[in-house]
Parts: C-alpha cells; sequence; structure tokens
C-alpha cells in the first residue's frame, strides 16, 4: 500500500526481519522504549502472533513509520504507533492508524483499544483527531514474564 502524503510517499508494508535494527532505532527516537518492554523480545513476541498486523511505513529505504496492531477476535489494539520525528504533521501517524484499522477491519474486528500515556497530551489530541475517545474503564495490567534490559 502506498500513500501519497504531504512532502512524501509512503509505502506500508508488514515488518520484515531486516528492519528490527531501524524499528527500535525509530522507537527510541520517538521515546517509546521503556525498560520493563525490551524491544527485540517484543518484536520476536508479535512475529508468534499475527505477525502480518505488524506495520511498517518506508521512505524509500528508510522506516519512517510503525504500528503494531492486534486482534484476539474479540478486541483490536494498536501499539508502537511511531513516525519519525522530523517527518511529523505531514500524515504518517494517520496513514498508518489508517492502514492497521483497515487489516483490523477485514478480520471482523469491531472495536480498538489503545493505551495512551496522560501526560502525553500531544498523542490524546492525535488520536481524538482520528475519532478515537477516552473509555470509562481502568487500564490494568500484570506482568507475567520480566523483561529488563540492561541501562
Amino acid at each position: 500500500m502506498k500513500a501519497k502524503l504531504v512532502n512524501i510517499t509512503l509505502s506500508i508494508r508488514p515488518f520484515q526481519l531486516a528492519d528490527e535494527a531501524s524499528v527500535i532505532a525509530l522507537w527510541a527516537r520517538c521515546d517509546l522504549i521503556r525498560p520493563w518492554n525490551d524491544p527485540q523480545k517484543d518484536i520476536q513476541r508479535k512475529l508468534l502472533v499475527r505477525p502480518e498486523l505488524f506495520l511498517v511505513g518506508t521512505c524509500g529505504d528508510a522506516v519512517v513509520a510503525t504500528v503494531m496492531a492486534g486482534y484476539d477476535g474479540h478486541r483490536g489494539w494498536l501499539n508502537y504507533l511511531a513516525s519519525a520525528p522530523e517527518l511529523r504533521s505531514q500524515g504518517l501517524g494517520r496513514a498508518m492508524v489508517a492502514a492497521a484499522e483497515e487489516r483490523l477491519r477485514a478480520l471482523g474486528c469491531a472495536k480498538i483499544n489503545l493505551q495512551v500515556r496522560r501526560s502525553n497530551s500531544a498523542a490524546v489530541a492525535f488520536y481524538q483527531q482520528l475519532g478515537y475517545h477516552e473509555d470509562d474503564v481502568l487500564s490494568m495490567g500484570k506482568r507475567l514474564i520480566q523483561d529488563d534490559r540492561e541501562q
């Protein structure tokens, strides 16, 4: 899939193993990596479950955007949405979300969930512009495997 954006042409395709270093570097530049989430392990786990929903956006040979979508038969999820900071406000994020939504809709997904840090007001505003809204729920989690990485 190709999308003509403001100043670039974005090609969207499933993640390939050769993308790993570029994807992790992009996530680091976008401040998405946390000590409790090892990005290499997150990628390895995603490749075991619906790997076709892990999308990268490229401009030429460069990985400039990502989204890791999931679907469990009940709800869809979006994770690791990233766009190169120097290319922001050109539609990369919108294109990646649209591509993920299209694939999830084709699988019969009726609703997508995502989590955003409350302190990330820019991300909250971005998702609101795309029609996402805050649900009246409490997000809870329990770590089953510790992925702490060396700092």
